[in-house]
């Protein structure tokens, strides 16, 4: 009878935790459909603002990013909690092999970017490349994907920006202000600027390739609709032919696996530019007994 009560509770759950998952996006689509108003046709337009808090030096506007980031986040909680939940030693199951692999994965990418120094990071990479890759899929929802706003990207590449700064001053902040001028003292203004202009490439990368696949899916479907009723009248207007294929095609090309490239590509940058900005040598050589066994690992 116990071992009844147990395997319901592991199931009621397991239930509780794919709900975690699903409700957020659920909440997501009510939201829009209560708040968005009434248009005609197809528009292309940015995030929908809820409403904005007063605040002395600008308002604080929260719009569909703010809120979609955070239904995105709760989604990702469940799906790890579900992941890892009744994970023990001695028994294998798909969730645990699911987990694992994610794990040995984002491990691998450590490893092989930045070295054995960081393997610490692969948590923070992991959920990076989760919250891009899973703010970009909010759009087969019908929902404004947060990767559509740069307010957001951009909050992520400062945050790698504040990594890239705080492992270049490991040796000291005289070490810091040396490097850049290597290889030269007159790289000094050019090395300046590229280390400044670094977030600003990586907000525009991520955010113009998301951006830029939402506007095509949505001119080549309003293409298709004028297209459709020029050709088949007012049978169009309730079922316009020609849209059916090509605008499903496209959004699995620009909201699939452009979005997971983008997230892969923007993990990738953060770890190349925060490791090649960590002066190894110089550090290790005041802290030997932090250096990696091998040379393979540093």
């Amino acid at each position: 009878m116990e071992n009844k009560s147990k395997t319901a509770a592991f199931k009621a759950a397991d239930v509780l935790l794919i709900l975690m998952m699903i409700l957020p996006v659920a909440a997501g689509i009510v939201l829009k459909v209560l708040f968005s108003p009434a248009t005609e046709g197809i528009e292309i337009k940015g995030a929908l603002v809820y409403f904005s808090v007063k605040a002395p030096l600008q308002d604080l506007v929260i719009t569909d990013a703010q809120i979609n980031s955070w239904l995105v986040l709760i989604s990702i909680t469940g799906l790890c909690l579900y992941l890892t939940h009744g994970i023990r030693a001695g028994v294998k199951t798909k969730r645990q092999y699911a987990a694992e692999w994610a794990v040995e994965k984002v491990e691998g990418l450590i490893n092989e970017n930045m070295g054995g120094f960081f393997k610490g990071f692969a948590p923070f990479i992991a959920a990076m490349l989760a919250l891009s890759a899973f703010s970009s899929l909010m759009s087969l929802a019908g929902l404004f994907p947060p990767t559509s706003d740069l307010n957001v990207v951009a909050g992520w590449a400062i945050l790698t920006f504040i990594l890239m700064t705080y492992y270049r001053m490991k040796c000291g902040i005289v070490t810091y202000f040396k490097s850049f001028g290597d290889p030269a003292p007159a790289m000094t203004p050019l090395n300046i600027i590229s280390e400044l202009a670094t977030p600003l490439s990586m907000s525009f990368r991520h955010y113009g390739n998301i951006l830029s696949g939402s506007v095509i899916s949505v001119l080549v479907t309003a293409g298709l609709t004028g297209l459709s009723k020029a050709i088949f009248g007012s049978m169009a207007d309730t079922f316009p032919l020609l849209r059916v294929g090509l605008p499903a095609v496209l959004s699995i090309y620009f909201d699939v696996f452009s979005g997971l490239l983008q997230a892969y590509i923007f993990a990738m940058l953060t770890m190349l530019y925060t490791a090649g900005a960590f002066p190894a040598d110089a550090y290790f050589s005041k802290h030997p007994d932090k250096k990696p066994e091998t040379q393979a690992e540093a």
